[in-house]
Parts: structure tokens; sequence; C-alpha cells
């Protein structure tokens, strides 16, 4: 047995001279904290959650506290996040009456007590208080609740997804997989003369194609009418009823809807009584300026059978915050939270 300091040198892993990871074969451990309290800052605060609607205003202002660890581990190019966190923020409210003159004021928290990567799957609990314990200020907390939450939450996804692709190590990663240059002095070029006069031709690189949008498709069969069903769609306080969230819809064509406690806003296009519904949908986790169209066909081949064709043109592929799941969670949502629950809240089912 060799004496300790004494072993083969070719079976010592030596720290390397220029200190690279090669195909991050090494264990490595990155502290993702600081990086998480800026994530949370950047979209927790200062968000929108009512702008006089019932002549309620609310927003958040700011993260007061987040503790906790987070970190990302990385072996074998293979991510490991780990986190625990309890997050906590400040939000104000204000309700005015119908001529637009302030009511009251109040200051209130949202707290998060624990985000962690063993709950990935799942939602956490958020606790919403208030200071003022009048009646305005339980209106605004109910608010916060029915409003905020949801919003909060689809942020808080975000953080999830983001520290699953390797949250701060994510663009280090992506480099890395990146091929090495070629050395020129390579046996293959060594004793090759290059003539002067040669003229080189630079390598075309091929264009990456992206699309960057996707369609969605899908044919859902219900036990009832056509006419019912296009109701049910462009009733505002039958939707409430089946997604459990607010909701204003415009029957008229040009008109506007917010739908899922704002999280979906859109304009209708086209509106053919118990035949069409034609609709611009956007999500406010989108990049800004981008816009899909849906189009809902609904035919009737018998009596109180009705055939739902959705397509759902221009979803794009990836979130503001670079998340790849938005076709995903876009089909998954029409399907579970709109047509599934159309059938077991009415009994529409087939």
């Amino acid at each position: 047995m060799a004496k300790y300091g004494e072993g083969d040198k070719r079976w010592i892993v030596e720290d390397r001279a220029d200190g690279a990871n090669v195909h991050n074969w090494h264990w490595s451990e990155t502290d993702c904290l600081e990086w998480s309290r800026n994530f949370f800052n950047n979209i927790l605060s200062n968000l929108t959650i009512l702008d006089g609607e019932a002549n309620l205003f609310i927003k958040t202002k700011k993260i007061d506290k987040l503790d906790g660890e987070a970190y990302v581990n990385v072996r074998k190019g293979k991510i490991i996040p780990g986190y625990e966190l309890n997050v906590s923020l400040s939000w104000e409210g204000e309700a005015k009456d119908s001529d637009g003159v302030s009511l009251s004021k109040v200051d209130g928290s949202l707290e998060i007590p624990y985000i962690s990567d063993e709950n990935a799957d799942e939602d956490p609990e958020i606790r919403v208080t208030v200071k003022d314990d009048g009646p305005i200020g339980k209106r605004l907390k109910e608010a916060m609740l029915s409003k905020g939450k949801p919003l909060v939450l689809e942020r808080v996804r975000t953080y999830v997804q983001s520290m699953a692709r390797g949250g701060p190590c994510k663009e280090e990663l992506e480099v890395k997989k990146v091929a090495p240059k070629t050395n020129n002095n390579t046996p293959s070029s060594a004793g090759k003369e290059v003539k002067k006069d040669a003229v080189v031709v630079p390598e075309k690189k091929e264009a990456k194609k992206k699309e960057g949008f996707k369609t969605i498709t899908l044919t859902e069969k219900f036990s009832c009418r056509a006419r019912d069903m296009y109701e049910i769609l462009m009733d505002e306080n039958r939707w409430r009823g089946f997604t459990q969230s607010f909701a204003k819809i415009s029957k008229e064509v040009g008109g506007e809807f917010t739908i899922f406690d704002g999280s979906v806003t859109g304009k209708n296009l086209e509106l053919q009584d118990g035949k069409l519904i034609l609709q611009k949908w956007r999500f406010g986790s989108w990049p800004d300026g981008i816009d899909s169209t849906v189009r809902l066909t609904l035919d009737e081949p018998e009596p109180g059978v009705t055939v739902v064709k959705l397509i759902h043109t221009d979803v794009p592929e990836e979130d503001r915050y670079g998340n790849a799941t938005v076709v995903e969670n876009t089909e998954r949502g029409w399907r579970d939270l709109i047509f599934h629950k159309i059938r077991a809240v009415f009994g529409f089912g087939i």
C-alpha cells in the first residue's frame, strides 16, 4: 500500500491550472440566496393587483424579508436545486367611492412561510394580513386573497422552474455545453503551408431556426346544446362558477375580457351566437406585446350533443422569465381548468 502523498499520480485528480470543471463532471455548489432575493424582488415588487375594479386599488410594495437557504448543485451536468425559503412582502390598498374620492387606505403584508424544493410540485401556503380591521380593511384583504394570491403563486412557480433549470448557473451551464474551438496547431494541419494568395471562404453557419410560437388544437364533446355551451363560455357569472375565480367578460365584438383573476386578458374579435367565439388572448406572464388567437367553434351534430373545437394559435414557447412550459401549461389549462370543469360543474359529461 502506498504511503499518504505517494500514490500513483495517474489516479489522482489534481486541481487544473485553468480552474476548469470539464463537462461539469465534478460536484459544484452555488449559493443562490442573494440571487433568489433579487429574483423575488423583481417579480413581486410593485405588482399591480387591482387598478380600479370595484373602486379598489391594490399593489405590492417590496420584499421585506427573505430568509432560509438556496443553492444549486451540479454533478456530471445534472442540476440538483435545493431551497427552503420564507418570503414576506408588504402591500397597500385603497378604496374609493363612485366619484373617485378616497374612502380609506390600508397597509398589509403577505407571507409565504415555506417555499421548498421538496414541495416543488405543490403551491405553497400564502398568508395575507391587513392592519385595518374595519369593513374596508376586510374588503381589501378579501380582494387581495382572491386577486393577489393567484398572481403571486404564478410568480412563485417561475422561481421554482428557474431553479430547476439551474438558477444563476443556467448561463454558465449553457456556455459549458458549447464545444471548444479547434486548435490550429493540431497534427492534421501541421506541415501544411498556407498560400499567401489563397482566398479564405468563411464557413457558413446554419441559422438556428426557432419558431417561437406553437398552436394548440383540442376537440371536446359535451352533452348539451351548442347555445348553452356558448352562454357558459361568454357569461362572466357562469365562468366564475366553474373556475372559482374572478371574471369580467364583454359579450360584444370588440369588447374586452379578463378571466382567472386577471391572469388572462383579451378582446372579442368575432362572435356568432351558439356557433363561434374568436378572441385575442394573452397571459400576464407572457412577454409584452404578444397576443395569441383563440378560435372556438361549436357544432351540434345531433340535438343535445355539442362538439367544441379549439384552435389556439401564436402561443409563445417561453414566458417573459424564460420558462419553456407555456404551451404545456396552456393546453393543460384548457383541458383541466376549463373543459373538464364545465363537465363537472354543469353535468355535461358524455
